[in-house]
């Protein structure tokens, strides 16, 4: 066996987005969510998990797969391998969106049904040292959670530093999984779960069509290109002394004065910018 790395965009929609083996997913959501008997997901619809971006300009780092249960609740099942910036906001701004998009205006407010938003992240985003984050809104006084149809959880891949002996839950073991499963080639002895066993199934690239695989070679160096565009950012801003916002903007600026001609000394002189890193710049991505 040779499994493919999860956190690749086709990958990731494949094991997770495959309403004919949708085991899987039921048993990621009731991990993950930690649903109690008689509350856990029996049955899910995916929705299309190869939607386009949801806001122009938004990131192909960012993948998700959204699906509703037997009781019509809502989740979106995201992972997001780079680009932090705003996502906190971006989060909320999604699945409050979901929520309210249930009904149309007149329907009855209890036809509401709960939204629940798993994102998956390859980065930190400041939360406390477990790799697992639950968010509810309670009541400050009491500790209650009344307003909970919208919850969040969020598994920080970067925070994960169990080895395969050290896994005690199924969330473990599925976050193993996501994590590391690029890097191995047979199933773990202890993994008992149909549907995380399914899952491993899936990600072996030996049972893939050539079709898959090309497209998941194709998705690993747009990443890697995404991965090394960030860091030309970074390093431009520090350079600049701008944020990486702005460092964003010049690198297309860059890129696009190019495929209009200009020769990289021409754009060197018009935005002072070192000729060597926009040959650098020039080289990577003007062929996106």
């Amino acid at each position: 066996m040779k499994f493919a790395d999860i956190k690749n965009d086709i990958a990731f929609r494949k094991i997770f987005g495959n309403q004919k083996k949708s085991i899987v997913l039921i048993s990621f959501l009731n991990a993950v969510l930690d649903l109690e008997e008689g509350n856990r997901i029996t049955k899910v619809t995916i929705i299309d998990p190869y939607l386009l971006p949801r806001i122009m300009g938004e990131k192909t780092s960012i993948i998700d797969v959204r699906a509703t249960d037997q009781k019509s609740r809502q989740f979106i099942v995201e992972m997001q391998v780079a680009d932090k910036k705003g996502f906190e906001k971006r989060v909320q701004f999604y699945t409050a969106r979901d929520y309210s998009m249930q009904i149309q205006s007149g329907d009855a407010y209890p036809k509401l049904k709960p939204t629940y938003f798993v994102g998956i992240l390859n980065f930190n985003i400041g939360f406390g040292k477990n790799y697992i984050a639950k968010h509810y809104s309670i009541e400050e006084e009491t500790g209650k959670s009344v307003l909970d149809d919208i919850q969040h959880r969020f598994i920080q891949l970067t925070k994960f530093k169990k080895t395969k002996n050290q896994l005690t839950n199924l969330i473990d073991k599925w976050t193993y999984f996501i994590k590391n499963a690029g890097q191995l080639d047979v199933i773990p002895d202890d993994i008992e779960d149909e549907g995380l066993i399914t899952a491993y199934k899936q990600a072996d690239k030996y049972t893939w069509k050539k079709d898959d695989l090309i497209a998941y070679d194709n998705a690993a160096m747009r990443e890697q290109d995404e991965k090394g565009r960030l860091e030309l950012a970074e390093e431009l801003a520090q350079t600049r002394g701008v944020e990486i916002g702005e460092a964003n903007k010049e690198i297309e600026m860059i890129i696009a004065a190019h495929k209009r001609g200009n020769t990289s000394i021409q754009i060197s002189e018009f935005l002072g910018l070192d000729i060597e890193k926009i040959k650098v710049i020039i080289s990577n991505y003007s062929k996106n």
